[in-house]
């Protein structure tokens, strides 16, 4: 990766009054220099470099800093393995940031560093990482169960209530998406007896071409497959594409978590039945909003109003921000959310 390279995947803009002054390719990230006044610096640490939801969430988190009047950027690692984050990580609390925000690939990984970032004065936000160990704030934009009952629910409907499904989840280690799946499986043993879960999870709903090489595995060595139940926003793309490519798109119900702009094709051709999602912009703007008020020495407060999102549920003994905004991607409102930025 140049120079280059680097600062184009991590940063691509600049705010006046700060400039780029070194890059460590490896990680994606960028070191800031201090122009005069300082204004609040504002780290995001994405799960992987080359992903359309987090060219959208970084959409997010450059409006917001301009409403907010911080410095505000996204960090890519190179690779979704944890340790990248960890040392992006690391990197960031060696810049002296004032918030440090992540979308944990690993929670257990990440909670010493995020531990080292406080003890600092750095205050820590995730994002999808309920429970998350070490933070300030977890951020979620959608409750557990709503997600998790909307895609089983919608499956179970593609497939007539009965037959083999299997999961792809981000990977084995990503906290939200283990947590979505563990409750699909409890709904789905409740309200549906008849369907039954492949007992291995995939963790390839990262990566498009990962997750096209499982479902053509899986319909290798399942011919009696009739579900797929995708989480990770490359997951129902990939999947997509190898169900087309094998002519399986209306014997396999595929439904899961997607990017609209992404799924449109295959949501219109019926291969994706439907899909569950939040905006990654409102996300970016909600870590960032988050972000400054804490930089502020504020905290947040139960029943307060966020911009995109209205009122939010805070739960200070869980260390918990819980909107409710989850969308709907079908053939009626694809159109609609991809006007939106999706």
């Amino acid at each position: 990766m140049t120079f280059d390279t680097a600062i184009a995947a991590t940063r691509r803009w600049t705010l006046a009054g700060f400039a780029a002054t070194a890059t460590a390719a490896m990680f994606g990230t960028v070191h800031h220099a201090v122009a005069q006044i300082r204004r609040p610096r504002i780290a995001v640490v994405a799960k992987v470099a080359d992903s359309p939801w987090f060219d959208a969430m970084e959409a997010g988190i450059t409006k917001a800093a301009q409403e907010h009047n911080v410095d505000a950027w996204m960090v890519r690692p190179v690779d979704p393995d944890p340790v990248y984050q960890v040392r992006a990580a690391e990197d960031l609390i060696e810049q002296k940031v004032e918030v440090l925000a992540v979308v944990p690939n690993d929670a257990a990984e990440l909670a010493p560093v995020f531990a080292r970032a406080r003890a600092a004065g750095i205050r820590v936000i995730t994002h999808e990482s309920p429970g998350q160990n070490g933070n300030d704030w977890d951020i979620e934009l959608t409750t557990i169960e709503m997600q998790s009952e909307a895609t089983v629910d919608a499956l179970a409907f593609n497939m007539g209530g009965a037959g083999k499904y299997i999961i792809i989840v981000g990977s084995l280690v990503v906290p939200l998406h283990n947590a979505w799946a563990d409750a699909s499986i409890a709904a789905q043993k409740a309200k549906y007896p008849d369907m039954n879960a492949v007992p291995e999870r995939f963790g390839v709903g990262e990566n498009r071409y990962d997750s096209y090489k499982t479902v053509l595995d899986q319909i290798r060595a399942h011919p009696d497959l009739k579900g797929i139940l995708a989480y990770g926003s490359q997951g129902p793309i990939g999947a997509a594409r190898a169900l087309d490519e094998r002519g399986k798109g209306k014997q396999i119900a595929l439904v899961g978590t997607f990017l609209p702009r992404q799924g449109a094709p295959y949501l219109k051709t019926g291969t994706i039945r439907v899909g569950y999602l939040w905006s990654p912009i409102l996300a970016g703007r909600t870590i960032v909003h988050i972000g400054a008020m804490l930089a502020r020495g504020e905290l947040p407060v139960d029943g307060m109003e966020l911009p995109g999102l209205g009122q939010v549920r805070v739960f200070p003994e869980r260390r918990l921000i819980q909107a409710s905004r989850m969308e709907t991607a079908n053939r009626r409102t694809i159109d609609h959310l991809i006007a939106a930025g999706l």
